[in-house]
């Protein structure tokens, strides 16, 4: 059985204030006189990592770009959300025939049919049914909004196709293999007064050597902490796919000899030498037309989506008592007021 809380994790962006805390607190944004506690912002953001940090446990560069992201975007996500809701509002209603034929299919699809277990684990997420109506109501809302003003995109050209093919067929191959060296440098030495700082400062010394003409597998030989260091960091043939993501992508972004930045990981500092690569094979264009066809509209869809958003925004009062790009732990840009008691939906 699919858990219910880890599905609403999936759409938990578009949620209501019911997952904020009921306490006073600071306010983030205001709509047209609709405040955002921050508080909303942060059960979001808890929310949101915790999806990344599931999704992308064996690759903490990509767990810190993610969250980076989320961090960036929750309060404008938010803010337009209460646009799309009240853009909704202009022109109808939502029939409340469509909120339950929405809960009945997650029901069937997710507990076979089991509205008990689905009320249970409502339960156990903190939810009453009340509630999780709300929050459907207005994912689904934000939902036609976008369909809505999407666009009718023409198909793509075959142009458009074989553009779209060369420049992302990185990511289509099978079968990359690539040979590396490392040095590893652990963020935690051991050694008294030793602190990640120190020795992330170190790590950047030793690539600046390198890059200097310094020969890597000498430096890797005298400095680095990994089973290669005695091979002066150097690795066996490898598939791509074998390889720590984080480590893996960094090497496929350099040619042959080049030396990565310094990556943090999660307990170590890596510096990365490209020492030759083999590309797999790529599927035929043909066998990915239908795929890149979908994936040329989408972003057609998005664009003609982004531009209706940006017109629409200045239809609206809006009012940010924190940066976009702060979380509701920096100081507010200018004084916030206390969240008032929300009016209802």
């Amino acid at each position: 059985m699919i858990s219910l809380r880890t599905s609403l994790l999936a759409f938990v962006v578009t949620c209501s204030g019911a997952l904020a805390q009921q306490s006073t607190n600071k306010i983030a944004a205001v709509v047209d006189g609709i405040p955002i506690a921050t508080s909303e912002v942060e059960e979001i953001l808890r929310a949101q990592e915790q999806v990344v940090l599931m999704t992308h446990h064996n690759d903490p560069d990509r767990i810190k770009k993610e969250i980076l992201l989320l961090r960036q975007n929750t309060i404008e996500t938010l803010i337009d959300r209460e646009i799309l809701l009240a853009e909704f509002a202009k022109i109808g209603s939502l029939p409340a025939k469509l909120i339950d034929e929405d809960i009945n299919t997650l029901i069937r699809e997710s507990f076979k049919g089991n509205r008990d277990a689905f009320v249970d684990e409502l339960t156990k997420g903190g939810l009453t049914m009340v509630k999780f109506r709300e929050q459907r109501k207005k994912m689904i809302i934000m939902n036609v909004m976008r369909a809505r003003n999407a666009g009718e995109n023409p198909p793509a050209t075959p142009r458009e196709v074989q553009d779209y093919y060369d420049k992302n067929v990185d990511k289509w191959r099978e079968g990359d293999q690539i040979k590396i060296s490392t040095i590893t440098i652990p963020k935690f030495s051991g050694e008294a007064g030793s602190t990640p700082e120190k020795q992330l400062k170190f790590a950047k010394e030793l690539r600046t050597k390198i890059l200097q003409g310094t020969d890597f597998a000498k430096v890797a030989k005298t400095n680095s902490q990994d089973s290669h260091a005695e091979s002066g960091g150097s690795w066996d043939w490898m598939y791509k796919t074998d390889l720590m993501p984080a480590i893996a992508n960094a090497a496929m972004e350099l040619k042959t000899g080049g030396v990565s930045p310094v990556l943090d990981l999660e307990t170590s500092y890596v510096i990365v030498a490209c020492d030759a690569k083999k590309l797999g094979a790529a599927p035929d264009i043909e066998k990915l037309r239908p795929e890149i066809e979908k994936m040329i509209y989408q972003e057609k869809s998005k664009a003609h989506l982004d531009k209706w958003m940006a017109s629409v925004r200045k239809k609206h009062v809006i009012k940010r008592y924190l940066p976009s790009t702060a979380t509701p732990a920096l100081t507010p840009a200018d004084p916030a007021p206390s969240t008032p008691k929300p009016s209802a939906p």
